[in-house]
């Protein structure tokens, strides 16, 4: 195993899992990319273990801080106290994520579990040169019917992997893919849906909005399938869910069949913005709405940018809420911190004219954990707030 020297190791020595190609003290250039490498600090004390990548900004994703042999009984090890983590703070469901890259000390590896069917994600270079061993332990430990290689994320590009998805065992009969949240059951596309076929990450938030809503009329924005208006649709209120993507309807409209709530929820394709818009122009108002957009910032260097469209749509949506009416307002981009996303939204408010109370300020669902020392791994913010 070869050894990295580190310039500046006071980041990593306080528990960040990521080092940077300008922290190293020679060129990455040197290693064979995708290699395991242990790091030393320039005194040449142990920091620990991970795998390079010369391509990548990020060179090197620590595995350990011990001095370990990285075999499979190491990631044994890491799999099933992921496992025993969920068994722990997510029982009585049999869909959730399974390993959360980073908040599960296996940086590169997305595993989410639909009831039998595995969605796996190997996010970088180092995870994808031992991907067969990281396979082969994944069905022995979680023994799943379907194995999914869902190799689509955009960031494979910038650790030079290929984009693909592909079967890996068995395979989709007749019969849908059906899961249960707390009550409404989804059908899951896992081969070309969003992500890995749910936003899993706000299982937790759809259930707390839920808890308020029990009558009334409101919009799921950007609904995808449908899956927060189903929970407010299930518990008596009348919702109208709008996406600009035909798939994204359809999927919602097999979901709102699959739940028996046709009577409760329609779905409308058409541009949030220009949706909006014309609701405000025509003075329709609602007693709740859920805002849960898609990443508008991929960089920091877009985050102004960003932020003016998160205020444009909370400021719309605020709008055409009735006084009293409530908000589910998220974004999942974590180059927006959670001081910028307050500040965005109290700017929303004065600009719809009305008052804003908070209610809750979430984040994303226990199996996608947060490592303190890891700021990424905290990417979802979630703030329910009445309009007043």
């Amino acid at each position: 195993m070869e050894k990295v020297v580190l310039r500046r190791p006071g980041r990593i020595l306080a528990g960040h899992l990521w080092i940077f190609s300008n922290e190293l003290a020679v060129s990455p250039k040197k290693f064979e990319p995708g290699s395991i490498v242990e790091v030393c600090d320039n005194k040449n004390n142990f920091i620990g273990i991970g795998y390079i990548n010369p391509q990548s900004l990020i060179s090197i994703r620590l595995l350990t801080r011990q001095k370990e042999k990285i075999t499979p009984v190491f990631f044994r090890k890491r799999i099933t106290d992921a496992i025993n983590y969920r068994k722990r703070f997510l029982p009585n469901t049999d869909s959730y994520r399974v390993i959360f890259s980073e908040g599960d000390f296996l940086p590169g590896l997305i595993v989410d579990k639909y009831a039998e069917c595995l969605a796996i994600q190997l996010l970088t270079l180092g995870m994808q040169k031992m991907s067969d061993m990281i396979l082969n332990l994944l069905d022995e430990i979680l023994s799943p019917s379907i194995m999914i290689l869902k190799n689509d994320s955009p960031s494979r590009t910038l650790e030079g992997l290929i984009l693909e998805n592909r079967m890996l065992k068995g395979a989709f009969s007749d019969l849908p893919l059906i899961i249960t949240e707390d009550g409404i059951r989804y059908e899951i596309n896992t081969m070309s849906g969003q992500k890995t076929g749910l936003f899993l990450d706000q299982r937790e938030n759809r259930i707390a909005f839920s808890r308020y809503i029990n009558s009334g009329r409101g919009l799921d924005l950007f609904c995808y399938s449908g899956a927060w208006g189903l929970h407010l649709a299930k518990n008596g209120a009348f919702v109208t869910g709008v996406d600009d993507s035909h798939a994204a309807i359809s999927q919602a409209e097999k979901n709102a069949e699959l739940n028996n709530l046709e009577g409760h929820i329609e779905f409308v394709k058409a541009d949030v913005f220009n949706f909006l818009k014309k609701e405000a122009e025509t003075g329709n108002s609602y007693d709740f709405i859920v805002l849960d957009p898609p990443a508008f910032v991929k960089s920091r260097a877009k985050v102004k940018e960003a932020l003016r469209g998160y205020r444009e749509i909370n400021s719309l949506s605020m709008k055409v809420i009735k006084k009293g009416g409530l908000l589910a307002s998220s974004s999942c981009s974590y180059h927006i911190e959670k001081d910028a996303f307050a500040d965005m939204l109290r700017s929303a408010a004065r600009d719809s004219g009305k008052n804003a109370r908070i209610l809750e300020l979430r984040l994303q669902a226990k199996d996608h954990p947060v490592l303190l020392s890891v700021p990424e791994t905290e990417y979802l913010k979630c703030a329910i707030i009445e309009l007043t």
